[in-house]
Order: C-alpha cells, then structure tokens, then sequence
C-alpha cells in the first residue's frame, strides 16, 4: 500500500510509517500490505480516504524530461506538465527515456496500466526513429531478423523506410515487446547512430496533432480500445 491516491508515494510511505493509517479499523505499519481499494476501509488520522475517480491520460513527451516523480540530480520530469492541473496522483504506464520523445500514457487505475504493459497483451508501440545513415531494405531486413546484445535477444515486430534526407533516414518501427531501450540498444549493435526517437502510437491510440509538453484525457473509447 504504498500510494494512496491523493498524495505521492513518498508522502504515502511517511504517513504509513508513522503509523496515521488504518486499514480496516487497524493502524498498518507496513508499506508493501495488500489492500483492496474497492472493499477494504483505509483512514488516514481516522479520516476515512475515499478513491478518486480513474484518470487516463495522454501526453506528449518533449526530448529532456525524465520519466520519474522526482529525480535526486534536479533534472525536470514529465510530472511538471500537470502543474497546477488539479489532477490526482497518476503513474506512467511505461516508460520513454530521457532522450526520446511522444506519447506516454499515464492513469491511477493499476489493473488498467498492468493489461497495457502485461508482455502477453503484445500492445504494439509504434515510433519514428531518425538515423543516421541512408536506411534500405537490408537493414530492414536485419532489424526484423533480430540479433543478440548482452544475452538479450532484440528484434522489431515490423519496420520501413519512411523517407530519405541527404544523409540520414527517417524509419518507423514497431514493438509488441517492452524491453530496455530496446531500439536504440539494436540500432547500436548493426552500427547505426538514432538521431531522434518518437512514440507515435500505442495499440490504436494516436499521439495526432497534440503538442509537446501538452496532456489530455482519453475517450472512454480509446481507453476500451487499448485496455
């Protein structure tokens, strides 16, 4: 129980700790206890905490931001774009390192996160990746084939050529898998540079026209459509 919706998890785990919560009547000391958020009473300072409504969100992830509530070295996060929003307290579902831009989803409904990034979902993520050569089938050809780094075995479930500039390439390239860094990591082991990285899609979800650094609301459509 280390989140309680209307607070960050830090502030959960201090307020848990001092003993100011009660699951059931019962004062729980213990970060990691299971609860049920749709049976179990929980209370903080005898106050009974009622769940927020589920969020989901989309956001459009600008190149710098990490993907963290806070981070020790300052570094802006990605929770700095819901500044001031009135939301509550959401998580991202997934991640996108520092480096990489688009979408990146985000929600307080964890069974909701968990069939998104479950592997056996195989939830497609779709990204336009700009390198630095002049991309043609074989290398097509070697993303799909796959190859071994460090004992991982990386692979794309699909990619093309999207358009040639004088020097370099722009490819799309689509995941059904979720691994570390997973395309930058195999385009540095067939020698290729990425220049630029962005999520455009997830599942049928579309990251469309919305801006960098901008957030909205999924429609209960879209949310059914990916989970």
């Amino acid at each position: 129980m280390s989140k309680l919706g209307f607070c960050s998890r830090s502030d959960a785990r201090a307020l848990i700790v001092a003993g100011r919560v009660k699951v059931n009547g019962v004062v729980c000391r213990k970060v990691r206890s299971p609860v049920d958020l749709q049976r179990d009473k929980i209370a903080v300072d005898d106050r009974e905490v009622r769940t927020n409504a589920k969020s989901y969100l989309m956001l459009n992830k600008a190149r710098g931001l990490v993907v963290t509530a806070s981070d020790e070295q300052g570094r802006e996060t990605v929770f700095s774009c819901f500044k001031d929003s009135g939301l509550p307290f959401v998580s991202p579902v997934g991640r996108l390192d520092q480096a990489s831009e688009g979408l990146l989803l985000f929600t307080n409904d964890t069974a909701w996160a968990a069939r998104i990034t479950d592997p056996a979902s195989h939830v497609d993520k779709t990204y336009h990746v700009q390198v630095d050569c002049l991309a043609d089938s074989s290398l097509i050809s070697r993303m799909k084939q796959g190859i071994n780094v460090d004992n991982d075995f990386l692979a794309v479930k699909n990619a093309r050529v999207l358009r040639h500039g004088t020097r370099n390439s722009w490819l799309e390239i689509a995941l059904d898998e979720g691994k570390n860094r997973q395309i930058r990591r195999l385009l540095e082991a067939l020698d290729i540079g990425v220049l630029r990285l962005v999520r455009v899609a997830i599942g049928s979800l579309q990251l469309g026209n919305l801006a960098k650094g901008e957030f909205r609301h999924l429609t209960e459509a879209e949310r059914r459509a990916l989970g």
